[in-house]
């Protein structure tokens, strides 16, 4: 009799262990690439939780459980639409880097799928063999549409990369997009420049928790830097503007900032400068108009590039340009999901990230919720975008405090200590703040063949 005891639950291990096998398999490899890809994450059940209508399994609709299964979902979603990816995989078109580097670390550290999900669905967890395919999809997937050509074959895969030293412009755009950067003639009152806000000898920003325009007033955001801004996919905290040409419309015309009615004054305003207006139409024939202004700048905008960093000088195989706790700091960086969002050449400027996913940034700073601080969502008007923000890139972090969108953080040790806080729900040590910090400061590049200096901070 004890052996038929023992016996029963041998059976049923050796048949849950068969059944396992069964249902959990790798995608065929007679599939091309992008389709075990799709198929690996949609097995694994990424679908039943980061989408916007999940395909919720049958007990969510039992007592308790339920409730269980949609507010995973919900967080699920909250934290990563995966949607975009999918149909990049189905489409055959560049999935968004930031989207490769959080599928990438959740598949190194194991944390995706969760426990719970695949106890219960048996066939979501992704094996081994499946992490190799993952893993060498996603190197593929950088290597073809992200290109990393300047840095050491180590470094290769990384989810940052090096800034080049220039990109091809056009010189004349950009002398006469200069000189307009300069011109307080687009402020209505002759008393404001792209330069008051963004100056190139501070660090591209001003330093103060809400810039200064026409008649000393105020505006609610903090001014983001605009040295490497050419890297950033849209522009402004709220992703508003597309193109920096479009970014370039909007101060002139901002009642705060710029203060004009429309780009007809500005336009009549410089064509009252002979030599200029001259130079101006060698260039644009048909002369002022809001195209060409914006078009100028922002190709002078183009120009404002800080490569040779000592982190680049790192990447490109110099192992002495930073010291261990630097190198410590990078590894930290990575380690707490930092370099999930803060990707590419400008690490950051490359999506919208929730500000307080893994606590309530909002609610912990005690200040009245102003319209800045729903982010994307004064432009979308939907719900998940409410708290949503540009991720800021992190060249010359060093030298643009104070920091956020709302300028709250005075520090990089505070900033450093809040993201970890309230993105990652990490509370950082003392000496994890430190070399995280030193790290950053490795970040500050060269302009135009000198290192980057903050007047404001000599």
């Amino acid at each position: 009799m004890k052996k038929k005891y023992v016996l029963v639950p041998v059976v049923l291990l050796a048949a849950g262990a068969a059944t396992y096998r069964l249902v959990n398999q790798p995608p065929s490899s007679d599939l091309p690439a992008n389709e075990q890809m799709y198929q690996l994450l949609a097995d694994a059940g990424c679908m039943a939780c980061h989408v916007a209508e999940p395909k919720l399994p049958f007990y969510a609709s039992f007592p308790l459980a339920g409730d269980l299964v949609k507010e995973d979902a919900r967080l699920g979603y909250r934290a990563f639409d995966i949607a975009p990816m999918m149909e990049a995989i189905k489409a055959g078109t560049p999935v968004s880097e930031v989207d490769l580097a959080k599928v990438e670390k959740v598949i190194q550290d194991g944390t995706m799928p969760m426990v719970k999900y695949y106890l219960v669905h048996w066939g979501s967890s992704i094996l081994d063999s499946e992490k190799t395919i993952a893993l060498n999809w996603i190197r593929d997937q950088r290597a073809a549409n992200y290109p990393n050509p300047l840095a050491a074959a180590e470094f290769a895969n990384e989810p940052v990369r090096p800034i080049a030293d220039s990109i091809p412009v056009d010189v004349r755009k950009v002398i006469l997009g200069e000189m307009l950067y300069h011109d307080t003639r687009l402020s209505v009152d002759n008393t404001v420049s792209c330069a008051t806000c963004h100056g190139l000898n501070t660090g591209g920003v001003d330093n103060k928790q809400f810039s200064e325009g026409i008649q000393g007033l105020k505006g609610g955001v903090n001014a983001p830097t605009v040295f490497n801004a050419h890297y950033n996919f849209v522009q402004f905290w709220d992703g508003r503007a597309k193109t920096l040409a479009d970014q370039a419309g909007g101060p002139p015309l901002n009642p705060v900032e710029m203060g004009h009615k429309s780009f007809d004054d500005i336009c009549a305003r410089l064509a009252e400068d002979a030599a200029f207006t001259k130079a101006f139409k060698e260039v644009y024939p048909d002369g002022w108009t809001q195209a060409n202004i914006t078009n100028a700048i922002q190709e002078f905008e183009r120009t404002l590039i800080t490569p040779n960093s000592r982190f680049d000088k790192y990447l490109k195989g110099d192992k002495a340009a930073l010291t261990q706790e630097e190198i410590t700091g990078y590894e930290l960086f990575k380690q707490y999901n930092c370099a999930t969002c803060h990707v590419g050449e400008n690490l950051g400027g490359q999506s919208y990230e929730l500000m307080g996913l893994q606590g309530d940034y909002f609610a912990d700073r005690n200040t009245e919720i102003t319209l800045e601080d729903h982010g994307r969502n004064k432009e979308t008007k939907t719900e998940r975008d409410i708290h949503r923000f540009k991720v800021p890139g992190l060249r010359n972090i060093a030298l643009t405090a104070p920091y956020f969108h709302d300028g709250t953080k005075k520090t990089l040790e505070e900033a450093v200590r809040d993201m970890a806080k309230y993105e990652v729900g990490v509370e950082l040590t003392d000496q994890e703040t430190a070399q995280l910090v030193s790290f950053l400061k490795t970040l500050t590049g060269e302009y135009k063949g000198k290192t980057l200096t903050n007047d404001n901070m000599k």
